[in-house]
């Protein structure tokens, strides 16, 4: 999750309304945008001063009265560590002479979002705004590290038996996992029904194996067939995807 160019930038929610918690958070990482949400404006600050060239959609409806946001945003755009982050404006707040203010006069380049147009046209525009900002870079997906979560397992049952891995990460695409003992199996292999465990959510898969990593011979690479996906399953990758990163914001000290 570190941040770069070539990786896309980190995407921040500031005091996001519960219908974007609810849903649109859930669009945005499915469509690969490395987002999570924040509750603290002063924590916020931080945080965009450790990631450069973040992006962070602000609420100006809740956390404190609108004069005082004008004022946060201003700090942010002359604070040498965050003006190169873009910043973006949400809220149900329809006046017109608010919405000249950001876009105008402060020239915030993510735009000025009216929830009230509905959570698909207002998760349209967001998308475009974090697509002309380049947000997603070159990664076409987003990777959960799981190494220490004990509760991110496989088991495939074989010709010859039951093996049981760790998943050491995974995305939308694919996941490498540590399976200790698995017998020699020829790269491009598919192994039918895979079932992966994220925590509470469980799925079944058919996987294609790629190969070993060359540092480790135990950890195995898989690529998901789309196809023998279901929607359901895909939707338990991307939920554990977004828990664990916002678990790893949640707990970075700044």
């Amino acid at each position: 999750m570190e941040q770069g160019d070539a990786l896309g930038k980190k995407v921040f929610l500031l005091y996001p309304h519960s219908v974007i918690r609810e849903e649109m958070l859930d669009i945005l990482i499915m469509s690969g945008f490395e987002t999570y949400t924040l509750k603290d404006h002063k924590r916020a600050v931080k945080l965009l001063e450790k990631f450069p060239g973040s992006i962070m959609f602000v609420n100006i409806d809740e956390g404190m009265p609108e004069q005082e946001w004008e004022t946060y945003i201003r700090d942010l755009q002359k604070n040498p560590k965050t003006q190169g982050s873009k910043l973006g404006i949400l809220s149900y707040n329809q006046d017109r002479a608010l919405m000249e203010k950001y876009l105008m006069k402060l020239s915030v380049p993510c735009g000025y979002i009216q929830l009230k147009l509905g959570i698909q046209q207002s998760t349209k525009i967001i998308l475009n705004a974090l697509d002309a900002n380049e947000a997603k870079g070159r990664r076409k997906y987003i990777r959960a590290f799981c190494g220490e979560d004990p509760n991110a397992t496989m088991n495939y049952k074989g010709d010859e038996g039951l093996f049981q891995g760790k998943i050491l990460d995974i995305s939308s695409a694919g996941t490498a996992a540590r399976i200790e003992g698995f017998p020699e199996t020829a790269p491009n292999s598919l192994l039918k029904n895979v079932q992966l465990k994220l925590r509470s959510g469980l799925l079944m898969v058919d996987a294609v194996l790629m190969g070993k990593r060359r540092d480790d011979k135990d950890v195995y690479i898989l690529l998901f067939d789309p196809s023998k996906t279901s929607e359901d399953g895909k939707m338990v990758i991307h939920r554990y995807i977004k828990q664990s990163l916002q678990k790893y914001i949640d707990q970075l000290t700044v």
